[in-house]
Formats: structure tokens, sequence, C-alpha cells
């Protein structure tokens, strides 16, 4: 069992992102609304106003989508969906994909048929 941590740099990708879950099987997730370290602190402490100018192009908010994911031969799949949604993961601004492990989980799990 694994927490797949998504954070979506283009938010303007989020149905799309979201069809990709789906299809690679990931029914359950929940959507965070977030803003990345660099953004706030230029934004909300005087001390780094200065950059701002190098924040120009910088999305103001990002998503962050998390789901626990009980079934992790999905995972691969969902990585390449995202990849090719997103217009290459590995590409500056585009998101970030991780999973770490979980030991325990209550509430609802996989669904039976």
């Amino acid at each position: 069992m694994k927490l797949l941590v998504f954070i979506l740099n283009k938010e303007e990708l989020l149905p799309n992102v979201l069809s990709a879950f789906l299809e690679a099987g990931v029914n359950d997730a929940t959507i965070l609304d977030s803003v990345g370290m660099g953004r706030f602190l230029t934004y909300e402490i005087p001390l780094f106003a200065g950059f701002r100018d190098l924040m120009q192009d910088a999305k103001p908010r990002n998503k962050t989508i998390i789901s626990v994911i009980h079934d992790e031969s999905v995972l691969p799949h969902l990585k390449k969906l995202l990849d090719r949604v997103c217009g290459g993961l590995s590409t500056p601004g585009t998101g970030i994909f991780f999973t770490v492990p979980v030991d325990d989980c209550v509430g609802p799990g996989p669904r039976e048929e």
C-alpha cells in the first residue's frame, strides 16, 4: 500500500490529470489547493519581495492530489499517463510525482465487485 502524492503545477491540466487517474484505475483521491514555497516567500514575506520579477511566469497556485493506492501495480501506468498529460514530468514547472509506504489505513479501501 502506498500514498501517492502528485503536485500539479499547471492547474489547467487538472481535468486531464483526473482522467488519467481514472484510466489507471485510481478512483479515489483528494485534491488540495497548494502554493509553492518560492511563490509564498516572494509575495507574502517582505524580505523576499525583490524576487517578484523572477516569479512572473510562476503559477500562483498548484493542485496537490493525494490517494492511498492499495494495488501498487497501477502506479507505473499512472506515472506514464501523467508524464504524457503534463508534457514530461522531468520538465521543470510541470509537477512532482512520488509515493511513500503506508503502514496502516483505516477507512474506505478497495471496493469489492
